[in-house]
């Protein structure tokens, strides 16, 4: 959110996104001798046998005939759109032992890697097109690695690559068995969006598969996971299995669940149908001053921007209204306090706003985690709120290196985060209002990047607020993604999608709803939110952002996503006929703008 006008910053972050993730090298290793006992594991390293023994994500790779090194066939794989053509194969290996792994390769952009090693997982890379180039890696099993897998792929928006003569060179492994079915699948805890599970352990596995329904629906590498997305009030029946190299076991007895009754963070006493706007409250900009007491009855939830930090990493966050040099008409702390009163008697729910584009916050410490509770429970307690929404942008919220999993976040900024918002929810009960508003960039460019990436060299930034939401969607009242000042972001259909018309927002909010794997990777899919959590956010006039989107296109948007109807090209994964509604920057620019964003909302909804 901007004190200011239309600045453009997601485009230059996603341009230095890119440009990081094609910065990122890796030099070439020098291989070892091997060893008397050593053998080739690669099963049609030179893919004669077309791709015989090898696993190509969305069938991006094929064996053909030219160019290829030796032989008489080599692997083509082509990237599209968030997919970089992974082609992969899990060996059988022992533990504690050395290995070399080697491939030639032709293309821009050409990876070839380990993982599940046991120790520190390799991969090396050339950006040599042309003729064809040796790739040499070497890494050590752990003492309990009984198998790995080794890949090549290329990188998003790149030219086909081609694989030939790949091998890994070490001790040969024992035949690796299938699993036992897991045995004692037991719900450990529930709430009505979420079950928790829990099983005992089997030999041997690498891993589980969790069924609900008979249908996959997540992964764990040990004996729990936690289903997400789930309806109140609603019986789910669950079953797992246990897998490795050699295969996945048959399903377990099933268990049956009931998830509890209410929405979490829904149960707030909003309308069907809810208009959020962020109230200028501390500082004027062109937009001029609005009075608590004038904002119309239309707007359901009133955000007062912006409570802000004494120091970035401080935590300790404060508010005031607007000084009277700067804002002439504004009104005393008493006629604040009184309008608050009369909004909330009407229905209304008025929150603090923590950050803003100025505003960043980092709560790096528990000592700052400890000062935010405080320092919101007062501002919160003072002007008598009824919540708290969270505008992090810029640099507040990043992931740390190997921080690689939202559902188990380990950077302190977003652990402390979680935890200092969780505390205010039980501190204020289940009537606390959670709303958020972060930037494209923090959400759904996650679809493609997260973190600093498996290599480094990506923007840190990139997806870091899906822990945040995850771990609070149980009490997230309302989720409004700021669908502006952003750069072109891919959605479910694998195309980039522009601001300013229906199809971005109709591609944007798809994702929230039906959901998406997380930088691509099926294994990490970030659940949907419900659709009485979500709301479209939106500048209310040309002056209030980049991306300003006409009632015309609002209209298309909302006919979409509810009725299915005016989608255009994107179709969208559902009908979501309980989106909650539309949010703004801001009520003082809709006010500039003769009211027409709330005006379009009322004729809209019919209110």
């Amino acid at each position: 959110m901007e004190r200011t006008g239309p600045i453009v910053r997601l485009s230059r972050l996603l341009a230095a996104c890119s440009a990081g993730l094609l910065a990122a090298g890796a030099l070439v290793a020098t291989a070892p001798a091997a060893g008397a006992a050593d053998v080739d594991l690669v099963r049609n390293g030179g893919f004669e046998a077309g791709l015989d023994g090898w696993n190509c994500a969305n069938s991006s790779g094929t064996a053909v005939t030219a160019p290829k090194r030796t032989g008489a066939s080599a692997l083509k794989a082509t990237p599209a759109g968030s997919d970089h053509a992974k082609c992969s194969q899990t060996i059988t290996v022992k533990p504690n032992s050395s290995y070399t792994l080697s491939a030639w390769v032709q293309g821009s952009y050409v990876y070839l890697g380990a993982s599940g090693t046991g120790t520190t997982d390799v991969s090396t890379w050339t950006q040599s097109p042309g003729a064809w180039k040796q790739l040499t890696t070497t890494f050590r099993t752990g003492p309990s690695t009984t198998s790995v897998s080794v890949y090549t792929h290329g990188w998003y928006g790149t030219p086909a690559y081609y694989a030939d003569d790949l091998s890994l060179v070490g001790p040969g492994g024992e035949p690796v068995v299938i699993p036992a079915v897991p045995a004692g699948l037991r719900a450990t805890a529930l709430t009505s969006s979420s079950v928790a599970l829990s099983w005992n352990a089997v030999s041997g596995a690498s891993g589980y598969n969790v069924y609900r329904g008979g249908t996959k629906v997540t992964t764990a590498t040990g004996p729990s996971a936690t289903v997400t997305g789930l309806t109140p009030s609603t019986a789910y029946s669950f079953q797992v299995t246990a897998t490795n190299a050699a295969g996945e076991s048959a399903k377990s007895a099933a268990v049956t669940a009931t998830t509890t009754e209410g929405g979490g963070g829904g149960d707030t006493g909003l309308p069907a149908r809810a208009l959020v706007g962020y109230l200028h409250s501390s500082f004027a900009n062109g937009s001029g001053y609005t009075r608590m007491a004038d904002v119309p009855d239309s707007w359901d939830v009133i955000n007062l921007a912006f409570g802000e930090p004494t120091s970035v990493t401080s935590g300790d966050i404060r508010f005031s209204l607007c000084p009277v040099a700067e804002c002439p008409n504004v009104e005393s702390e008493a006629e604040f306090k009184a309008a608050i009163k009369a909004k909330q008697a009407a229905g209304k729910k008025v929150l603090i706003s923590i950050g803003g584009q100025n505003g960043q916050v980092q709560l790096a410490s528990t000592a700052a985690r400890d000062a935010f509770v405080t320092s919101v429970s007062k501002i919160i307690d003072t002007y008598g709120l009824d919540g708290l929404d969270i505008d992090f942008e810029g640099h507040s919220l990043s992931l740390n290196t190997g921080d690689t999993d939202f559902r188990h976040p380990t950077s302190p900024v977003i652990v402390n985060l979680i935890s200092a918002v969780k505390s205010l929810k039980a501190k204020y009960g289940s009537d606390f209002v959670l709303t958020m508003a972060p930037e494209t960039f923090f959400v759904q460019l996650g679809y493609q990047f997260y973190g600093s990436g498996p290599w480094g060299g990506q923007d840190p930034r990139a997806g870091a607020y899906l822990p945040v939401i995850h771990a609070l969607r149980d009490d997230l009242t309302l989720l409004h993604v700021q669908d502006y000042n952003s750069g072109p972001i891919m959605g479910l259909d694998n195309q980039y999608h522009t601001m300013g018309g229906a199809d971005f927002h109709i591609a944007m909010t798809d994702m929230l709803l039906a959901g998406f794997p997380v930088a691509g990777d099926t294994t990490k899919v970030f659940p949907g939110l419900r659709p009485d959590q979500v709301a479209i956010g939106l500048p209310a006039s040309t002056q209030a952002g980049n991306g300003h989107t006409t009632p015309a296109e609002v209209d298309k948007a909302l006919n979409c996503l509810i009725k299915k109807t005016d989608c255009g090209s994107y179709q969208t994964r559902g009908t979501w006929s309980g989106l909650r509604g539309l949010m703004t920057w801001s009520i003082n620019w809709d006010r500039f703008n003769n009211w027409e964003f709330s005006r379009n909302f009322d004729a809209y909804f019919g209110n």
